[in-house]
């Protein structure tokens, strides 16, 4: 199967004593942690676009990589060299999983029909790849944002006509979804948002995005597809705002439309970045309230505006990932797709390698280091301590509903001033460093 790699070894668990620049030093995916391999807890997805339909553009330049399967003019044998190319890619990475946008695996034709026919022509050699090789799709999504007819939205777009091929475009990518058996669908509504509002019709866009999804539900319905549907949320870039702008903003719009039994959310670490929040933040909401579902694993550059995308290499942030992920009980249908792209400088493929390596073997450590914060239960119990007052007395006579505003000033009469406990922020800081 080797051709575009073959300079690569399969990439092996060797230790921390290791100095292969292609070796895990600290992800062994057979390594049983809390009852489960590292490779079932953290389920390690590639992203399909960045890893090898980047080409290291930026808002300033256009590409400077250049990759031996788009050595051809022909789009559509780039396409099958591509995807050969990732699942050798997959393979001598070790990981389990893939994720793709529809335009991603295959160009666009002149109209949607050719344009379904040639997705149809790369999803039978996906889904010869994916029984040769045993890598599983994690979840797909669309490309509703890249061309120009989608400059002002797909499903929230002024004109009927172009919510009428967004649509038609999604139903396809649920069923080549369905198809390669992939265990999610991602919504991402890269332009679902507004430049100004003077120019926008807010309440009329956000109920078309509702009526949308309720037809994306009912259509998973009619083709029997039981993967679950994501949201991902962003706040900004391109568009100045997006109605998916945090967990907390798509959780209130699914309750508000009747949509919350149906969608969990994909969350993304620079997306939280961009939202004023971290990454640890949105995690935490979602397992709150039951609608995590999977995680774009990436980072951004706290010193930059935009959406910089990269492998995630700070031991904190994974620690503190991997232990909301774990207290919530884990991955199902989820996992860990790294949504995430190598810098414009670094060019080689080689690079590809060292990224996803550094970035596992960073996730590996979290994963460790939030098992042993669960196993000895300091941290727990610190937080159990300051909320104590609430498992007794007056707190749980609240909790319970048996008391109301009357009873409450009644009972602060009586008892005067309340007993001010301290944070003990700097002591929560501290436990966590012994860890990390």
């Amino acid at each position: 199967m080797s051709e575009f790699f073959k300079s690569i070894p399969n990439i092996k668990f060797e230790g921390t004593d290791s100095k292969n620049p292609f070796a895990f030093k600290h992800y062994n995916p057979q390594e049983i942690v809390m009852g489960k391999t590292m490779a079932d807890h953290m389920r390690f997805g590639v992203a399909y676009w960045h890893t090898f339909k980047g080409g290291g553009a930026d808002p300033f330049g256009p590409g400077t990589m250049i990759r031996p399967w788009d050595d051809s003019s022909d789009e559509m044998e780039v396409a099958e060299m591509t995807m050969r190319a990732a699942f050798e890619f997959f393979t001598k990475l070790g990981v389990g999983f893939w994720c793709f946008h529809d335009r991603d695996i295959a160009p666009e034709a002149d109209n949607l029909a050719e344009t379904n026919k040639r997705l149809d022509k790369i999803v039978d050699l996906a889904e010869k790849l994916q029984k040769d090789t045993g890598v599983k799709l994690l979840w797909g999504t669309t490309n509703a944002f890249a061309h120009r007819r989608f400059m002002s939205g797909a499903s929230t777009n002024p004109s009927p006509e172009v919510f009428a091929y967004a649509a038609s475009q999604v139903k396809k990518a649920m069923e080549v979804t369905h198809r390669l058996g992939g265990q999610g669908y991602t919504f991402w509504g890269g332009r679902e948002g507004y430049e100004t509002l003077l120019n926008t019709d807010l309440k009329r866009e956000l109920e078309h995005l509702a009526a949308f999804l309720h037809m994306a539900v009912d259509y998973k319905k009619k083709i029997g597809f039981t993967g679950q549907f994501y949201i991902e949320p962003k706040p900004k870039e391109p568009t100045k705002h997006q109605y998916d702008f945090d967990a907390a903003g798509v959780y209130g719009f699914l309750i508000k439309n009747g949509l919350e039994k149906d969608f969990k959310l994909n969350i993304e670490a620079n997306h939280a970045t961009l939202a004023g929040h971290t990454f640890h933040h949105e995690l935490e909401f979602c397992t709150a309230n039951g609608i995590l579902g999977s995680v774009d694993a990436n980072r951004g550059d706290y010193l930059l505006g935009w959406d910089t995308d990269q492998f995630p290499t700070d031991i904190n942030d994974t620690t503190l990932a991997m232990y909301t992920i774990l207290r919530s009980g884990g991955f199902t249908t989820g996992g860990l797709n790294f949504d995430a792209k190598v810098r414009r400088q670094s060019t080689d493929i080689d690079d590809l390698f060292f990224a996803h390596i550094g970035a596992m073997d960073a996730f590996a450590r979290g994963l460790k280091n939030a098992a042993k914060m669960i196993q000895d239960g300091a941290l727990a119990d610190m937080v159990k301590q300051r909320y104590s007052g609430w498992d007794m007395g007056i707190g749980a006579e609240i909790e319970n509903g048996k008391m109301g505003f009357d009873e409450l000033e009644a009972y602060s009469i009586k008892n005067g001033e309340p007993n001010i406990k301290s944070g003990r922020q700097e002591l929560f800081e501290n436990v966590l460093n012994e860890y990390v």
